[in-house]
């Protein structure tokens, strides 16, 4: 019978093991996805923990200690497991006292174990404390079950409270009874075996059941991250269709009325509208390439869904601001430091400027304050940023240069935007500012126009420069804001 029983230990402690080989492979993949650690842990912990049941009396008795002490640190790994599922995972001083609890009782158990007639004893050290982790752990997943309402956590917690009632009933049973006083758990009467492999097969199905529910989130995260890419799709097609559709009102509004003001209202919004739209779908399609290689992360998909609200934001702004441009009414002019708006538009085109590998020079006095509506004027150094841009591009240039300077002159505010490109040919120089005229080859002749009529709605003025070397310069000129004592009276 003795053997009988050793063998039923390294099966068991055979098929824990498979267990936990079988979780390996849920490692593998990035670190983002990875299930908690403490599961394979304790898993491990109890194949260790039968596997020195079963050759202790083969190989040395002192592996009953080590079979003991690591059945309660499998219980221990659940309890830290069951406790991160909350949200409360133990800090550092709080995880060191746990685990050194089963330290504390080997030291208790060794003696004992070397002592004759203390069979009672050991059992009532190693059972009593492990009822109690038992406890610990199941009101872990009930607490855990009313939040998540997960059915395997539910069958879990049967199977932990069967586990408790079995292991409750063995204590009682061995305590109470007239069984051996010295030797050995081997020899326990059919009652007491029967009760100790109930238990430890209920342990194995716990095991099983965390490996099934560690499998389902995966299964949910890809499906999830399936119909994240589905959308992503979606919302690429919509883009898509909404970019063609802007090609076609552009070139629909201008056959109908070239000049007219609705006309330029029309067709420069859906210019302005060209970059916002070209951002959000340059983000959509980064996110689908990461959701399609599955190694998107929580904080890699916030900054991509910051950017697309950004870029919307940009886009009602442009809305609303090319509106009033329109409009008869006042331009709802404030106060704005002329420094913070070249911020803002360096931040939207940094991207542009680091693929091309385009240098900024930037020299901006502080406190050049101009009275104007803010998200204009950031659309007017946009454009004028963009067309330098595009200008290096296609310049051949090998060290591109950008030179942004704003500083006073005289009483006035002034703003320059050069580059060492090729500058502007002879021929377009006199309409430069005129609406469809363009130097482009897919230009619609809208941008400089548009600058224009903004700049000149807060009394400013644009003009432009040959840079000495080749390139071109724009220079912008605004009036300074009227003085507090004027403006209180």
């Amino acid at each position: 019978m003795e053997v009988a029983n050793q063998i039923f230990f390294i099966v068991f402690g055979l098929i824990t093991l498979a267990i936990v080989l079988s979780a390996i492979p849920q490692f593998q993949s990035s670190r983002v996805d990875w299930p908690s650690i403490y599961w394979p842990l304790s898993t491990g912990f109890y194949a260790l923990s039968a596997l020195s049941f079963g050759l202790a009396l083969w190989v040395n008795k002192f592996l009953l200690t080590i079979a003991n002490t690591s059945l309660l640190m499998s219980s221990i790994a659940l309890i830290c497991l069951y406790r991160s599922w909350n949200g409360k995972p133990f800090n550092k001083i709080q995880t060191l006292l746990i685990w050194l609890l089963p330290l504390g009782i080997a030291i208790l158990y060794e003696p004992l174990r070397t002592a004759p007639n203390t069979f009672h004893q050991r059992v009532a050290l190693i059972t009593l404390t492990l009822e109690a982790l038992i406890v610990w752990q199941l009101l872990e997943l009930i607490k855990f079950y009313k939040k998540e309402g997960s059915k395997i956590v539910g069958w879990l917690a049967v199977i932990t409270l069967f586990t408790l009632m079995g292991n409750v009933v063995r204590t009682y049973q061995i305590l109470s009874g007239d069984g051996p006083t010295n030797i050995f758990l081997y020899t326990e009467e059919p009652f007491g075996l029967a009760l100790r492999w109930l238990t430890y097969a209920n342990n194995i199905i716990a095991f099983v059941g965390l490996g099934v529910f560690y499998l389902q989130k995966q299964i949910s995260k890809e499906n999830k991250g399936a119909n994240d890419l589905a959308n992503s799709k979606d919302e690429n097609q919509k883009i898509t269709d909404l970019l063609k559709e802007k090609e076609r009102l552009i070139y629909g509004l201008m056959k109908a009325n070239k000049t007219a003001a609705t006309g330029a209202l029309s067709v420069s919004i859906a210019h302005e509208l060209n970059q916002p739209l070209g951002a959000s779908n340059l983000n959509i399609q980064f996110l689908k390439m990461k959701l399609e290689k599955g190694v998107i992360n929580p904080e890699l998909g916030k900054e991509i869904l910051n950017s697309l609200e950004e870029d919307n934001k940009r886009a009602a702004t442009i809305v609303r601001s090319l509106r009033s441009i329109f409009t008869d009414g006042e331009a709802n002019a404030q106060e704005a430091q002329l420094g913070d708006l070249i911020s803002k538009v360096l931040d939207i085109v940094k991207p542009e400027l680091k693929s091309k590998n385009i240098q900024i020079q930037l020299r901006v006095d502080e406190d050049l304050v101009i009275k104007v509506n803010s998200a204009e004027i950031e659309q007017v150094i946009l454009n004028l940023l963009n067309n330098a841009i595009q200008a290096l591009a296609n310049s051949g240039t090998l060290q591109r240069r950008i030179a942004i300077e704003a500083y006073k002159a005289g009483n006035s505010v002034q703003l320059s935007i050069s580059d060492n490109g090729t500058g502007v040919a002879p021929e377009f120089k006199p309409q430069l500012f005129e609406l469809l005229s363009t130097t482009k080859q897919a230009g619609m002749g809208l941008g400089l126009w548009l600058c224009k009529h903004i700049v000149t709605r807060y009394s400013g003025s644009i003009h432009y420069e040959d840079m000495i070397g080749g390139g071109a310069r724009f220079v912008l000129e605004f009036p300074p804001p009227p003085l507090i004592g004027l403006r209180a009276n």
